[in-house]
């Protein structure tokens, strides 16, 4: 973006080899322009937050990511695949799909399935696990989340909080280089988000690379490398969170923190 800010101290994208690439995406729906040539890289390992109000696009910049929306013009690169404008990828958004997990507002768990049976859906069906290692693998993921108590249960039996840890563990199930996070807290009760963002926090502590939608600004200034402030379906500002979030330069991420931070 020609009015955008970045931060020269900490973009450590610049020389590493990128696991996620985005060169000039525009996304329109209908007369909407909801991502105005978006150029963004993210580093392997690095957690990158992307915060702005709601409608300015940061939810569907990272569907585009894993190919959930098409883009008409542009170009994504994941891992050295690449998805093209209008859906036109082919083999390249299934091993994108494969490789990149993601974790939306709404848990979507099948309620007939326990929740052990939940994580290891997917592994057996798309990588050919069989049961007893998908067992395995699950079991060690519940427990990694804090809920390897409840695996013989249903999702209706558990929390939200509880139901969005399992989400979590569906998607390391498949072993994915990359992470995807929608808003994961927005649909949980206030005492419910703690548990889910400590579950994420201990991912990243881990090395996992993330790319998190969030309006949990304390967790952002936390857990960021890098934080993306997008305004319009334009990326305006970005930087590392003592930067953003303490010394913002653009006005329009100063307007949007003078709201949504409490002093």
């Amino acid at each position: 973006m020609n009015d955008s800010v970045t931060s020269q101290d900490t973009d450590r994208t610049a020389d590493a080899s990128p696991i996620v690439r985005l060169d000039r995406v525009d996304k329109h729906f209908g007369n909407l322009h909801v991502m105005q040539e978006i150029d963004l890289s993210v580093a392997h390992g690095e957690v990158v937050v992307i915060i702005g109000a709601s409608g300015s696009g940061k939810s569907t910049l990272i569907r585009c990511v894993n190919g959930l929306e098409p883009f008409q013009s542009g170009r994504i690169e994941v891992d050295g695949k690449t998805l093209m404008p209008n859906g036109a990828s082919g083999k390249s958004l299934q091993a994108v799909r494969t490789e990149v997990g993601m974790v939306f507002q709404q848990f979507n768990l099948f309620p007939h399935l326990s929740i052990r049976d939940n994580v290891t859906l997917a592994p057996r069906k798309v990588r050919g696990v069989t049961r007893d290692q998908a067992n395995a693998i699950a079991d060690k993921l519940l427990e990694r989340v804090g809920i390897a108590d409840q695996a013989d249960k249903y999702p209706t039996q558990l929390s939200g909080g509880q139901q969005q840890r399992v989400a979590l563990a569906r998607a390391l199930a498949m072993e994915p280089r990359l992470m995807l996070f929608d808003e994961p807290t927005s649909a949980l009760d206030p005492e419910m988000i703690g548990e889910v963002l400590d579950a994420m926090r201990e991912l990243a502590n881990d090395g996992m690379t993330m790319m998190i939608v969030t309006h949990e600004m304390g967790f952002a200034r936390e857990v960021a490398d890098r934080v993306v402030f997008v305004h319009g379906g334009q990326i305006v500002e970005q930087g590392p969170p003592e930067q953003l979030f303490d010394h913002p330069r653009h006005e329009r991420t100063q307007a949007f923190l003078s709201r949504v931070l409490k002093h």
